[in-house]
């Protein structure tokens, strides 16, 4: 069975969660803080956690931090009442795989779970290892994109975007759609998927790539080829 880690200060919002996650058939865990849930990661494979950004000890940000540095192949949720946008920039730079704002629906959260789930361990293999469109390649299983020989890192969303895109190039894919097959649901956050764009466009711009992404206006985006 999967193994949830909640990580919150607030013993209200972890026992509904843990009730949640155990209804579903998983095995939950709690921490009541960045440090306490550090420690458990040291101790305890861990499939997905979800995780506060304001705890008094130590904040979600330096958790995402370790998981980072040490390269855990953990899934991570952000369940934050923080709104700002350079929150979400911040948490999702740092690999988190999803984020939601408090107050949340907790069959959204278990949803959002099931759904990370199913991206990481899909039924079936990749169809392509390498995806290449002339100057750009994407290395599917490790992460990376190749812009003019310049290797780009990817956190496992980016990588899940890239190859849906390079997939469809020059085709408009609607913001529910990229949901639908990258997060496996359908209850998208438009500013998440903006976010996650944002930072794939920049990193093509710095690498003078000869594709683009595209923002079409209330419909979605699209990879386009581009001259360089």
């Amino acid at each position: 069975m999967e193994k949830i880690l909640v990580v919150d200060d607030d013993p209200q919002i972890r026992e509904m969660i843990r009730t949640h996650v155990e209804q579903s058939g998983m095995i939950a865990f709690e921490a009541v803080s960045g440090r306490q849930a550090i420690e458990r990661l040291e101790s305890t494979p861990i499939d997905v956690i979800v995780l506060d950004l304001m705890m008094e000890d130590s904040d979600g940000f330096k958790v995402l931090s370790y998981l980072r540095n040490r390269r855990l192949n953990t899934l991570t949720i952000v369940v934050s009442a923080r709104r700002q946008e350079q929150d979400k920039i911040t948490t999702l730079g740092l690999g988190a795989d999803d984020y939601m704002t408090k107050p949340f629906s907790p069959m959204e959260l278990i949803a959002r779970i099931q759904a990370v789930l199913r991206r990481r361990y899909p039924v079936s293999a990749h169809t392509s290892v390498i995806i290449r469109l002339n100057k750009l390649i994407l290395d599917v299983d490790n992460y990376f994109m190749l812009v003019h020989d310049e290797k780009i890192a990817l956190t496992s969303v980016e990588r899940d975007l890239m190859q849906l895109l390079m997939k469809n190039p020059d085709r408009v894919m609607t913001k529910l759609e990229i949901y639908r097959q990258v997060w496996q649901h359908e209850h998208y956050d438009d500013n998440n998927l903006s976010v996650y764009m944002s930072r794939l466009r920049k990193q093509l711009e710095r690498a003078d790539s000869p594709w683009a992404i595209q923002a079409i206006r209330g419909v979605g985006y699209r990879l386009t080829g581009v001259e360089r």
